[in-house]
């Protein structure tokens, strides 16, 4: 257990370096109790420790995306059928792109192979909301225990969605240029050791520059609520007694557009501000996986009535999700 909290609060949480932060300060004569020197000294820190966290996760992230171009991903999920095709298409998910709009493309691919429509919906859903970077970075800041939960809902969510889509057969529902264009199935190069690493590394310096105002935008917000907004608002707002804290949390959530960088430092000040967990990840669910800009390229993609369906299956999911973490935390937490 003292390793566990070790890896969780020095290695990934690197307390450390909210340490090395907190002294730097007070040595140019900030004063670190104050309101705007803590306000500064959570701003520095969460910076710097979600961009060393962020180039890290890119970089092996890109090196295993690598093995999986969307040729080899369309063949995979040929081989499956049913509701193992929906969950192998989640799985795949999880090592593709952080935010929504870089998924949307790859959707597009898929949907035009022809593969079964459900099957593309639960890639869709699962890409944004569950990846590889936020297992790490949930375990940097939740623990393990609630990291794992989150993933295991965000895969629930896009399974069940996906299978719903199917249900209903709603492939008439895809705009009609999806299914007129030409799908190229071509290998792709064997790729060497060299070249991985320097496809990773590129993906890196290009994600990075994409993501970084975001960093910068969601710690701002963090530390603003963090230092000047009252702790009884946000419990009055977000807390167990506001039995809606949930649906607001989630529709609040929905119009933003950030990737699961910037949204983690917002969801840990509202915890610490005494925000239901349930509450915070439903929060976060909602704006990683249904953010405006997102929306706007899938309509161009799906006619009104798939887009609204795709919007409630994962709106209902999300606080569904929400409500139950916050049942896990009064059992387990």
């Amino acid at each position: 257990m003292a390793f566990l909290s070790f890896l969780q609060n020095e290695v990934l949480g690197m307390a450390w370096l909210n340490r090395l932060t907190g002294e730097a300060l007070s040595a140019v004569g900030i004063d670190i109790a104050s309101q705007w020197g803590s306000t500064a000294q959570f701003f520095i820190y969460d910076v710097l420790k979600i961009t060393v966290l962020l180039c890290v996760l890119i970089f092996g992230i890109s090196y295993i995306q690598s093995y999986f171009p969307p040729e080899r991903s369309k063949r995979i999920l040929g081989r499956f059928r049913g509701l193992g095709a929906n969950f192998v298409s989640a799985l795949l998910g999880t090592v593709t792109p952080f935010c929504s709009c870089s998924s949307i493309p790859l959707f597009i691919g898929f949907t035009s192979a022809r593969l079964p429509i459900g099957v593309t919906f639960s890639f869709l859903i699962s890409s944004p909301m569950v990846d590889l970077g936020s297992l790490v970075l949930l375990t940097s800041i939740f623990g393990g225990t609630v990291a794992l939960a989150y993933v295991i809902f965000g895969l629930v969510i896009a399974v069940a969605g996906g299978t719903l889509i199917e249900k209903l057969r709603m492939e008439k529902y895809v705009e009609d240029f999806i299914f007129a264009a030409k799908s190229v199935d071509i290998d792709s190069p064997t790729l060497t050791t060299a070249e991985r690493l320097s496809y990773a590394k590129s993906q890196t310096v290009e994600t990075f520059v994409k993501v970084f105002p975001y960093i910068l935008s969601g710690v701002g917000i963090g530390a603003f609520i963090h230092n000047w907004i009252p702790q009884s608002w946000v419990e009055a707002a977000l807390g167990g007694d506001n039995p809606l804290g949930v649906i607001l949390a989630t529709l609040v959530g929905i119009p933003m557009y950030a990737d699961i960088f910037g949204t983690i430092p917002v969801a840990e000040v509202l915890l610490g501000k005494g925000a239901q967990l349930g509450t915070v990840l439903a929060f976060m669910m909602a704006v990683t996986t249904l953010s405006l800009p997102s929306l706007i390229m899938l309509r161009k993609a799906v006619k009104p009535r798939l887009l609204g369906l795709f919007v409630a299956v994962c709106t209902l999911g999300i606080v569904a999700a929400g409500y139950l973490f916050n049942i896990f935390q009064s059992l387990f937490i």
